[in-house]
């Protein structure tokens, strides 16, 4: 695996997010490691599931595109530690459910850094009842 010696920015960070928000995979994948690790927002487990792999969260994330395609991660904001090792994103998730409800949801992620590549992603958002279609 070669070095990545650019340190990750909170201005990388955004750009990330406005890659989701433009469902621009290559985007979004640009700061990733390939070995990183994506733990989803739900899931059978305590830290809901684990998704293993540049490639694999890749798919997941186009997934969740195709499944709400007015997707949004709205109003985010980003930093980081000052060592470079853990970044955090706020931000409120809206989306139209397959069956018409909508979610809309404040939430976070947890990253780990390492050489100025994600390796770990953990999503946490707020549990709300979803909004009745209209």
């Amino acid at each position: 695996m070669t070095a990545h010696n650019k340190k990750l920015s909170a201005d990388d960070l955004k750009a990330t997010f406005d890659a989701f928000n433009r469902h621009d995979i290559d985007g979004v994948m640009t700061h990733f490691a390939d070995d990183c690790v994506f733990f989803t927002v739900a899931g059978d487990h305590e830290y809901g599931n684990r998704i293993d792999g540049k490639e694999a969260i890749a798919k997941a994330f186009v997934g969740v595109w195709t499944a709400m395609p007015d997707v949004e991660w709205a109003d985010h904001s980003h930093f980081l530690s000052e060592d470079g090792t853990r970044g955090v994103s706020q931000w409120t998730f809206r989306a139209t459910n397959p069956d018409g409800t909508r979610t809309e949801v404040q939430g976070v992620d947890l990253f780990r850094i390492r050489d100025g590549r994600i390796v770990e992603k953990q999503a946490i958002r707020k549990q709300r009842p979803a909004i009745p279609a209209k």
